[in-house]
């Protein structure tokens, strides 16, 4: 019974305002960036550069807002970070210069780092105890139509009111919607669950130090860079992208609208089959290798035009897998204690690489085009699994040494 009211009280607001801060703070910029780059005179590489500036604030500052939440203010960064993002969207709503936009995305980059998944995830973790993996799961299936939900609107609101009123009218959903739920999801949860007694023991989170000198920290560290890579170089072009191998307007909005449904399918899936499998690290690894035929399909469908269909599906579920997948693995290599600053210490590198992914595929297109872009992505996809894999093998040695060292 106690559980079903923690999911009633905290996890189902916090999956609602998740789902709406998503889709104001994050998929406004994919949204608009076609719009953005109709109305102003600036290229397309300082555009996106707003969006790189955004997410390396957001890396910078996930320990810090790691470290909030394990002293226990989470109510408070939360609310905070959210109205600090309603206010950079009502100031982006007047922008007509572009040092005005990179200080409104810069804005908008502090208030990601304290309420979208990271924060939400360490809360989570924190307060769910045994049940934060559910707890997770439901979050992100919910939140997981915010693209779905942003782009339509915003593309059937723009043309309407004007994309100044349409993020206004994200600003709005902000305070007067995400606010009050986050008020009170997080003004009812109980005290910290303790960690059971067999995880504190074995888990190597004594010393933070010997965390982030291990193989495993590094190499999960850099697997996370390359998730980041393989789907948000992809998502923040997706429009253009989509344009320039043929597919409408219309098409392509329904296909980013898509994403959304296929990451909660992903999600589904992986209620299926956690049961049947002990380890996390391989089902992410698969959706790493998903997320690269999702590229390959992309790269295609020029020739074969059905391949958008198999790049929707493979890119969302992917995603979808892994939004679940990652902060579990955090707590399944490293341990629980002090879960808020080591997960955010590992976010810096993926909301890190998350930041630089729009950047360096506009980079690449100007020099390969989104060809380029797309081989880059999948080559990320491989590598990543690769050093996830590698990760998992480097926690097992350590965790079979320490097993070596009690024998007698």
């Amino acid at each position: 019974m106690a559980a079903s009211a923690d999911f009633r009280r905290v996890v189902w607001p916090l999956a609602v305002a998740e789902t709406l801060l998503w889709a104001g703070f994050y998929y406004m910029f994919p949204a608009l960036l076609a719009v953005w780059e109709k109305e102003f005179p600036w290229s397309k590489v300082e555009i996106v550069g707003a969006m790189t500036v955004s997410l390396l604030i957001s890396a910078m500052l996930a320990p810090v807002a790691g470290r909030i939440i394990d002293h226990g203010h989470g109510r408070t960064q939360f609310v905070a970070a959210s109205f600090l993002g309603a206010l950079g969207l009502a100031y982006l709503s007047t922008v007509t210069e572009l040092w005005e936009f990179y200080l409104a995305w810069g804005v908008l980059g502090v208030a990601m780092a304290g309420c979208l998944y990271e924060p939400c995830f360490a809360i989570l973790t924190r307060v769910m105890g045994d049940k934060n993996r559910q707890a997770i799961t439901v979050v992100t299936l919910v939140a997981g139509f915010a693209g779905t939900v942003c782009f339509p609107t915003v593309h059937t609101l723009e043309a309407i009111i004007g994309w100044r009123n349409v993020v206004l009218v994200f600003a709005g959903l902000a305070v007067f919607i995400c606010i009050p739920l986050l008020m009170y999801a997080l003004a009812h949860h109980g005290p910290e669950k303790q960690i059971p007694h067999e995880e504190a023991e074995t888990a190597d989170t004594g010393d933070l130090s010997q965390i982030t000198r291990s193989w495993t920290f590094w190499l999960l560290g850099m697997s996370y860079a390359m998730m980041a890579l393989a789907h948000f170089a992809i998502i923040s072009h997706m429009l253009p992208l989509l344009a320039e191998r043929g597919v409408g307007d219309e098409a392509a909005i329904l296909a980013a609208s898509l994403i959304g449904p296929m990451q909660v399918a992903g999600r589904l899936c992986v209620i299926a089959v956690q049961r049947h499998v002990t380890s996390t690290p391989p089902i992410t690894a698969v959706s790493l290798i998903a997320m690269a035929l999702a590229s390959a399909a992309l790269l295609g469908s020029k020739s074969v035009p059905g391949l958008l269909v198999v790049f929707v599906l493979f890119q969302g579920a992917g995603n979808g897998v892994m939004s679940i997948t990652r902060p579990v693995i955090v707590a399944e290599l490293l341990g629980r204690r002090r879960y808020g600053v080591i997960a955010g210490m590992l976010a810096t590198s993926y909301i890190g690489f998350t930041a630089l992914s729009p950047g360096l595929a506009g980079l690449v297109w100007l020099v390969a085009g989104y060809d380029g872009v797309l081989i880059m992505t999948m080559s990320a996809g491989v590598l990543g699994a690769v050093m996830l894999m590698a990760a998992a093998a480097a926690s097992s040695r350590r965790a079979a040494a320490r097993g070596d060292n009690r024998d007698p």
